[in-house]
């Protein structure tokens, strides 16, 4: 049977690098990715393909396809992995920097999917994973940009999964919780940088020592067992959740009134 062809964005660090060598080893024809392609050695070592994409950069995403395409002719799984996380008090980020944030964690990314979609309708088979957060289930101070991004995301997953089900494509949301990476320590960078020195000092300070007192998070690998999971389902659930909190956090969400998680929120920042 012919291998499987996957695209996966963020491919240079965290979850996308983690996705990238998992599937390789477990046989697939991977290509990985980014917009830093010097920090992908490591993928290009384990057999892997690398791509030097920027998800804001309509002609380097559809390059990049046509790239896949030439080569093998396929799209099967497109791994959507890219994104950062815009911290900061919603009345001190300014809008340029939301909109940035939500051209890569939401509209880069859709336009991506727009590329692929025809290669994997034209076969009657494709697999889409979104990776959003469980903070696209929830809302928690200073990150307010984010989960708009990631509630938005949730939204447009469930829409493409309706759409395109009839041309036999699969879309899956895949939620993390905490997962060691370069991400925590970014928007924390980020919240003190916009709001670190004004009224909402106290709170980024907060942030800051909740930061301190957990867990680094769960290992990438966690994630990626529930990528290679969905694959090799029949028929995937449409939402995997896993890391550091993911599963209470989202029990919590589903169980209290939003004025009693606003205060568990509040009181973890103590």
């Amino acid at each position: 049977m012919e291998k499987q062809v996957v695209l996966v964005t963020g491919a240079s660090s965290g979850m996308g690098r983690d996705f990238a060598l998992r599937l390789l080893a477990e046989g697939y024809v991977v290509y990985g990715a980014a917009r830093r392609a010097g920090r992908m050695q490591e993928i290009r070592d384990a057999g892997g393909f690398v791509l030097s994409m920027d998800v804001t950069d309509e002609a380097s995403m559809a390059a990049g396809v046509d790239d896949i395409i030439r080569r093998h002719g396929r799209i099967d799984v497109l791994i959507n992995s890219a994104g950062y996380g815009q911290y900061g008090a919603l009345e001190d980020v300014p809008l340029d920097e939301a909109r940035r944030q939500m051209e890569i964690n939401l509209f880069g990314l859709a336009r991506l999917t727009q590329i692929c979609l025809p290669h994997m309708r034209s076969r009657k088979f494709g697999k889409i994973f979104n990776i959003s957060s469980i903070a696209g289930r929830f809302a928690a101070p200073l990150g307010g940009w984010y989960h708009a991004s990631k509630f938005a995301l949730e939204a447009y997953s469930d829409t493409l999964r309706l759409e395109t089900a009839p041309f036999g494509i699969d879309v899956v949301v895949i939620q993390p919780g905490g997962i060691q990476s370069e991400w925590a320590d970014i928007a924390a960078e980020e919240a003190q940088r916009l709001s670190g020195r004004g009224v909402y000092a106290g709170l980024v300070a907060k942030l800051f020592k909740l930061q301190a007192s957990q867990s680094k998070g769960s290992a990438p690998r966690v994630i990626s067992d529930l990528i290679v999971k969905a694959l090799k389902a029949r028929k995937p659930k449409t939402r995997y959740h896993a890391g550091f909190m993911a599963s209470p956090v989202l029990f919590l969400r589903s169980l209290l009134s939003d004025r009693m998680f606003d205060r568990m929120l509040m009181l973890a920042l103590k």
